[in-house]
Formats: structure tokens, C-alpha cells, sequence
């Protein structure tokens, strides 16, 4: 049970927030060109950069971004907003964190704060205050977050639901909900028929608000559920409809393993499809485990998932790198050309 000690101490607990960067306010241009003649990191995330531009500037490419790890929360969260408005990203694949608990959550009024990562766990436990590293979240407010998430399932017809379908009427919730934070990337993607997979859902804030959902109408047994299987089979039609796609993941787990493996379901659904053109990791995670948070993207094309022409790993903490790669392709890649894929619209022609 929560005991605060003070108000004032929690106060001064959270009292600076996290600001996220913008992309559009630097041109990382020249940066990205030394890094290229560089070497380690350096090298690998301009090479990334200027993958990323060839990926957007392919006029026959889908683009996937997956998302894994707390960098909305660390200051990023503008950026994956902005590569959605600005057109070059067609398709999400996340964490359930990544969309409810930090983007959603801030879409509702709410703030990540700074924090420290040598912080008094035990004194944060006492104040209701979560740690993710050196950022905090308030407790409650993501109690708060957990509720909104039970209200949008109680105004829905009860039945099961792809992932990307609640996803899509939580950006419907927050377009008539006039204090909201606007541009989040709920509400953009929902502006720009972009669909957001989270094959996870459940593990996140939205778990919480769902449970209580399921747990108030279980009498009647008439409630909202997550059909994860439909998540997989409606991305593998985004993937089976794509002339070719192309990956830009941060992270890897979950997200990056179900959008890989949509090569491998077409062809299970009879439908043979190109591997993924074009790839891009940028991760921390280690190979020495057989893993790298679900094989590194060489290991990949042995399972037939991506196309080793067009891959690059970048091994650097994403929240160093990542703006300085949106950056360069806000400046440099031909989003204005280029046509939204409104993938979103072959669903409503399903159901």
C-alpha cells in the first residue's frame, strides 16, 4: 500500500521533466557525413543514416519501424512521431510500453521526469514512483493511464480485437479529448493510417486497464480481448500487399522477431514473398548469448527473413544515435515525394 512520506519530498522527486528532442530543429548533415569516414559506431551509424535515405527514397518500399526499449521516454518520443508525420514510416511494430505507458501516457497530459539512476529504490517505492534507469514516472498517473485504457474498452462492442484495432480507437479517444498533448504518435499514425502493431499488448499499462475490463464483465462473459494471431496475420498482409518493405528497428525482442517473420508466414499462407530489402538495427544488445535480442541481421537472412545487400547494424545506446539519424534523413531524403501508404485502409475493406 502507498505510504508518501511528504508531497514535498515527492515533489522534488519530480520537479524537471524530460524534454524530447527535435529533429527538425538541427540538421545533422554534416555529423553524419564524418561519421561515415570514421570508424566503430561512428561509421556504422552513418551508414545507417544514408540506408535509412535510400530505404525512404525507394518509391517501391514499404517502411517498417519497430520499436523496443524506453527511448520515447528518454526524449525520443517526438522523433518517431515526426518520421510518421513527415511520411517516411508506413508501419509500426512496438512494445506495449513503448505506445500505452510512455506515448499514450503523455498523450493524456502526463510527464516522464528526470531521475537518477543511483536513486534510493526503496524511497521511490514509498513515493509511488517508478524508475526506468534515470527517468521516473508518477505511480499514479499511470494508474491513471490504466483506467483510460478500461474506459476505452467499455465503450467497445465486446469481442476480440487485433492489437492495431484498439490501438486505432485509442488515437479516435484521444481526437475528441481537447486537453490532450497533441502529436502524439497514437494520434498521428491514427491521422495518417498508419497501423501500430503491439504483439505484446497486454505487457505494458494497457494489461492493467484490460484486466479490470475483463474482471468487471466477467459475469455476462461479454469483454474486449487482444488476438495477437490476427496482429500476425493482419502484418503479414501489409506484408504480402508491399512490393518490398524495409526495417528501421531500435531494439529488437518482440517487435523485431513478428515483423521479420512475415516473410516466412506469407510463404506459409502460400503466398511467396521477397525477404526484407532493406534493414537497420541499432542496439546494445550482445551476440555471444546466440541472441542479440533475436539474431543479428546476417543470422537473419539464413532464415530467410532479410536480404543481406542492404543490412546494417549499429551497436550504440539508441538515444545517442537515433536523433542524429532521423535528422539527416529529415534533411536529406525525399519525404515530400513520396506517397503515404495508408495501410490502414485494406483493413476496413476486411472486416
Amino acid at each position: 500500500m502507498k505510504n508518501t512520506l511528504t508531497e514535498d519530498q515527492k515533489k522534488d522527486l519530480l520537479n524537471k521533466t524530460i524534454k524530447h528532442i527535435d529533429i527538425t530543429d538541427f540538421d545533422s548533415t554534416k555529423i553524419i557525413n564524418a561519421y561515415s569516414d570514421m570508424g566503430f559506431s561512428s561509421r556504422e551509424t552513418g551508414k545507417a543514416a544514408k540506408l535509412l535515405e535510400r530505404m525512404i527514397n525507394d518509391k517501391s518500399c514499404t517502411t517498417v519501424l519497430s520499436l523496443a526499449g524506453s527511448t520515447s521516454a528518454a526524449g525520443c518520443m517526438n522523433v518517431y512521431s515526426d518520421l510518421v508525420k513527415y511520411k517516411m514510416i508506413d508501419v509500426i511494430v512496438a512494445t506495449g510500453a513503448s505506445i500505452v505507458d510512455m506515448d499514450f501516457f503523455e498523450a493524456l497530459g502526463f510527464k516522464h521526469y528526470q531521475g537518477t539512476q543511483f536513486a534510493d529504490d526503496h524511497e521511490l517505492r514509498e513515493n509511488y514512483i517508478d524508475r526506468i534507469y534515470d527517468t521516473y514516472i508518477d505511480e499514479e498517473q499511470l494508474q491513471k493511464c490504466d483506467e483510460t485504457i478500461k474506459h476505452i474498452a467499455n465503450s467497445l462492442e465486446p469481442r476480440s480485437y487485433s492489437s492495431r484495432e484498439f490501438i486505432r480507437e485509442m488515437g479516435h479517444f484521444l481526437k475528441n479529448k481537447p486537453d490532450r498533448k497533441k502529436d502524439s504518435l497514437v494520434e498521428v499514425a491514427y491521422d495518417n493510417n498508419v497501423p501500430i502493431f503491439c504483439p505484446a499488448f497486454v505487457d505494458s499499462s494497457a494489461g492493467f486497464g484490460l484486466v479490470k475490463h475483463q474482471e468487471e464483465h466477467k459475469r455476462e462473459k461479454k469483454y474486449v480481448s487482444i488476438d495477437s494471431v490476427a496482429d500476425f496475420r493482419e502484418l503479414t498482409y501489409i506484408k504480402m500487399g508491399a512490393k518490398n518493405t524495409g526495417l528501421f528497428m531500435i531494439g529488437g525482442g518482440v517487435p523485431k522477431n513478428f515483423v521479420q517473420d512475415t516473410v516466412i508466414c506469407a510463404e506459409m499462407l502460400t503466398k511467396v514473398v521477397p525477404m526484407h530489402k532493406y534493414a537497420i538495427q541499432i542496439t546494445v544488445a550482445d551476440v555471444r548469448d546466440g541472441a542479440c535480442s533475436s539474431s543479428t541481421l546476417k543470422e537473419a537472412h539464413s532464415w530467410g527473413k532479410v536480404d543481406r545487400e542492404n543490412e546494417q547494424m549499429v551497436y550504440a545506446e539508441a538515444t545517442s544515435v537515433l536523433p542524429l539519424i532521423a535528422s539527416y534523413v529529415y534533411n536529406n531524403a525525399k519525404w515530400k515525394d513520396r506517397t503515404q501508404r495508408n495501410w490502414s485502409n485494406i483493413f476496413k475493406k476486411m472486416t
